[in-house]
């Protein structure tokens, strides 16, 4: 048994080396790189960069553009992404087509996405050809406050494939005698999904809303290439902020500001998993 545990941790060896070295020991090395001032001397400055990074103004409009967009994003594609999939286990074997359709836009390239989205809400495009056929007026889409809508759309069409699939695979290990019965007392579509469904893969929907509201922060990519690096303040992210501060060279803002974010998530997703296992049932 000792044998096999050592052949084990020299088989994880390789990743374990790869993950100290590119991700463990930079962490640790950019907490110490923000307490300092960047100058040539490289003076120890404590929480100052902290201090200043907080009472930024740009910082602060980022960060609450983020939560905002995160907030908004991941219960959307949650509940859609259950209700498609709770859909498509009535269709059995009929759903494979439905499902690659749906995970098509995960797997469709960044560039590609973003020709399509710009050509249908362009002032000429799809989208304001049907608001015309509905007697409003033309909007643009693509600029100001009103960017934030199709980028909103083009998020949750893109990652929703991807948690539907999740829910699929667990909707497939629900024993089918539960709806059964349920059916025969009058339960119908909408209460045997958040009824049986929800509580048996209640792990595997905590895991989708977790990998949602990862992916929400994600979102910076999409805007950028829309609205540059500094767009209209209803969609400039706290990665505007990051990496426009990279592009300058202060790096000392650049490191203080993703700790100040890091601890954010963290925390967040603490309270999320202590509220987790709370509810969770007694064995």
């Amino acid at each position: 048994m000792f044998h096999r545990k050592k052949i084990v941790w020299l088989l994880l060896l390789p990743g374990l080396t790869g993950i100290m070295a590119f991700y463990v020991v930079p962490f640790f090395g950019g907490i110490y790189f923000s307490l300092m001032d960047g100058s040539f001397e490289n003076k120890f400055v404590g929480i100052a960069n902290y201090r200043e990074i907080l009472q930024n103004s740009m910082f602060q409009l980022g960060l609450r553009n983020t939560w905002e967009l995160s907030l908004l994003c991941a219960p959307v594609i949650w509940l859609l992404a259950f209700i498609l999939a709770a859909m498509l286990k009535t269709l059995k074997d009929k759903s494979t087509a439905f499902r690659n359709i749906l995970l098509l836009p995960y797997l469709m390239p960044s560039s590609a996405m973003l020709l399509i989205w710009t050509l249908m809400f362009d002032y000429g495009g799809v989208i304001n050809r049907f608001v015309v056929a509905l007697g409003q007026e033309r909007m643009l889409w693509l600029e100001g406050e009103a960017m934030r809508f199709p980028i909103i759309l083009l998020y949750i069409w893109k990652n929703v494939g991807f948690s539907v699939v999740l829910f699929a695979s667990a909707l497939s290990a629900v024993h089918p005698s539960l709806y059964e019965f349920a059916a025969l007392e009058g339960a119908g579509w909408w209460t045997q999904s958040f009824r049986i469904t929800l509580p048996q893969i209640l792990p595997t929907a905590f895991l989708v809303f977790v990998l949602a509201w990862v992916n929400a922060f994600k979102i910076f990519k999409e805007v950028y290439f829309i609205g540059g690096a500094y767009p209209n303040q209803a969609i400039y992210t706290l990665q505007h902020f990051m990496n426009n501060k990279f592009a300058n060279l202060d790096y000392q803002d650049v490191t203080t500001a993703a700790y100040i974010f890091a601890v954010g998530v963290m925390v967040l997703f603490a309270m999320m998993y202590a509220s987790k296992s709370v509810r969770a049932p007694s064995t």
